[in-house]
């Protein structure tokens, strides 16, 4: 299905109809998909926190938020609101400089990477031939804001839950990235729009989940450990490091870590779609939408029902992945630290490792069913 609409260009041209000069249109353009990203990405957050407290409660046989707002919608908003008038305090000891650049370093990255995110064939901000690896990239950028934060805060717990987050992400980017790279021999790309679009052939049968079984299983168990979901929240750990990395933390600099927690939660359910799930695609393929109907698949009224389509499936599929991940805070127990690396070194990485390698030689064997 060719969802979507080219946005840039209906807009570049809607301006220069109005006698704006192409290059103007084209300055116009750029803070709006920027706008739109870090605008969307908080509204996710939005719903995530809601869900979570909705979710968790149900979990536990309780009811959660009722009244700020109907059914609670606005407790986020609530939250928010409690975060950005509280005092920011930093510690007499500590390193200013650093406790301060600690927040922003683990936040920006992950707001960086909603641009290799597309919700249709042209709802993407930016289409990069290494798209996806950019993501696992600037993924790794986010240990160092927290080490950083646990050091710069002068405290021993601070300081053991960064260097905890450390070790957790050194240990499960290797099995992720890993698990990317095969993903990305049986599509011949990196683009995430291509990878998508190599899902597209015959709807749900065609998705990577059912090409790649462990690789899917790997990817999951990493992007939780990543994005330090219990059972791997080690690194927070309110049982033995009372809040870790975060523990001298109040106001918005706290504000930031809790913001950048569920960013990476909805960007990795995101990335999960879009690998193995088919992306914006349709359990049932519509690629013949227009045939259906009879009409031209430029029609502009076409074009925003795919368009929308598109989007409303990106989004479901990516919420089922959080309603997944908070239900396994509630179900699954937490591990040890020695029991978080000993999974991620001693059996994600070499079973990651032996998919890659069958990968590649199915790809070799079949390439008519592998993308070859």
């Amino acid at each position: 299905m060719n969802s979507g609409i080219d946005l840039q260009g209906s807009f570049i041209t809607s301006l220069t109809d109005f006698g704006l000069s192409p290059e103007l249109a084209k300055t116009l353009w750029i803070p709006l998909p920027l706008g739109l990203m870090i605008i969307g990405a908080t509204v996710g957050v939005l719903v995530s926190v809601w869900l979570e407290r909705k979710i968790s409660a149900a979990a536990q046989q309780r009811i959660g938020p009722e009244y700020a707002g109907p059914l609670g919608v606005l407790q986020p908003v609530a939250d928010g609101i409690k975060l950005v008038f509280k005092e920011d305090i930093v510690p007499a000891k500590a390193d200013s400089v650093l406790f301060t650049l600690g927040p922003a370093i683990v936040v920006i990255p992950v707001f960086l990477s909603y641009l290799i995110v597309p919700f249709g064939q042209n709802l993407v901000i930016t289409d990069l031939n290494v798209g996806i690896f950019l993501w696992i990239s600037l993924s790794s950028i986010t240990p160092i804001g927290l080490l950083m934060a646990g050091y710069a805060s002068n405290n021993k717990y601070s300081l053991l839950g960064g260097l905890r987050a450390a070790a957790q992400s050194i240990s499960y980017e290797i099995p992720l990235a890993l698990s990317v790279l095969a993903i990305a021999m049986m599509s011949n790309s990196l683009s995430t729009i291509d990878i998508v679009e190599q899902q597209a052939s015959h709807g749900i049968l065609s998705w990577n989940i059912w090409r790649q079984p462990v690789g899917f299983l790997i990817f999951w168990i990493a992007a939780l450990a990543e994005c330090e979901r219990l059972p791997f929240d080690l690194p927070e750990a309110e049982e033995e490091l009372v809040a870790g990395y975060q523990t001298e933390y109040a106001g918005m600099k706290f504000g930031l870590f809790y913001v950048g927690s569920y960013v990476n939660l909805v960007l990795s359910a995101l990335v999960f779609a879009l690998l193995y799930l088919g992306g914006w695609e349709f359990p049932i393929p519509l690629s013949n939408l227009a045939g259906w109907i009879g009409v031209s698949e430029n029609t502009p009224w076409l074009q925003v029902i795919t368009a929308s389509l598109g989007i409303s499936m990106m989004v479901l599929k990516a919420y089922f992945l959080v309603f997944i991940a908070i239900l396994l805070r509630w179900t699954v127990p937490r591990v040890r630290i020695d029991q978080l690396l000993d999974l991620g070194w001693k059996f994600l990485l070499p079973v990651s490792l032996v998919n890659l390698l069958l990968t590649a030689g199915l790809k070799l064997a079949f390439p008519f069913a592998f993308g070859g």
